[in-house]
């Protein structure tokens, strides 16, 4: 949070808490208690700390979105397919920026089996028992899970989710059911232009620049049988 939305973050206190004093020192003092925080979460706090008491105290908010975070947190059931070829610090630092993404509500709700991808049996290696289950199958699920480490800016492409298979972030790609030890193109693509700042891609677009690609592909096809037949 800035200091120019700590002053919009006072106004709606002042709103919901007419009788609250607050001097001309107050701004800096919230804009230094909720930097960490965003304006809406805070501001969502407020109204609910102001409809059960008749003054909002900066701990009360914070308490309150601490908790609206850690819920977030719970309910996405954050897992991290790991990059072999990541160091602990990197790893570390995935499982972190996907927590936060989480808690910053941008991960959705989701069962343990779907964080896990293990609705289905898992596949084993030849010559070992099963089936696994619970936090075993989770750990099965991880071994050989290759992710593209992140590197030159781009973020790590299962930080996001998949529009090719849908995959959720922090999963792998699957195709036809199974587990791929890479992610698909697209997806790639669009971790890059997200590092890059740029908009992702529009599927329509995408889908209508595939089929201009199959028809003069088929085109050419078609052009060269001809040839070839006289």
């Amino acid at each position: 949070m800035t200091q120019d939305e700590a002053i919009l973050l006072l106004e709606y206190v002042a709103a919901a808490c007419p009788a609250q004093r607050i001097s001309e020192f107050t701004p800096d003092v919230w804009g230094e208690l909720f930097a960490p925080y965003h304006l809406d979460e805070a501001r969502a706090a407020v109204i609910t700390v102001a409809a059960r008491q008749p003054f909002v105290a900066p701990a009360d908010v914070i308490a309150e979105v601490k908790a609206r975070r850690e819920e977030r947190i719970e309910l996405a059931h954050v897992v991290y397919d790991g990059n072999p070829t990541e160091t602990g610090a990197q790893s570390a630092a995935s499982r972190r920026a996907l927590i936060t993404a989480a808690a910053d509500g941008l991960l959705p709700a989701r069962t343990p089996a779907a964080a896990l991808g293990t609705a289905d049996r898992l596949a084993l290696p030849p010559g070992e028992p099963g089936p696994y289950t619970n936090r075993i199958a989770a750990a099965r699920a991880t071994v050989g899970q290759a992710t593209p480490t992140a590197r030159d800016g781009v973020v790590n492409p299962r930080a996001i989710p998949c529009r090719i298979c849908q995959a959720l972030p922090g999963t792998s790609c699957k195709v036809r059911g199974r587990r791929m030890r890479d992610v698909h193109p697209a997806r790639l693509d669009d971790a890059k232009r997200r590092a890059a700042g740029l908009p992702p891609i529009d599927p329509d677009e995408a889908r209508a620049a595939e089929d201009r690609i199959r028809a003069a592909t088929a085109a050419l096809a078609a052009q060269t049988a001809t040839t070839e037949e006289t």
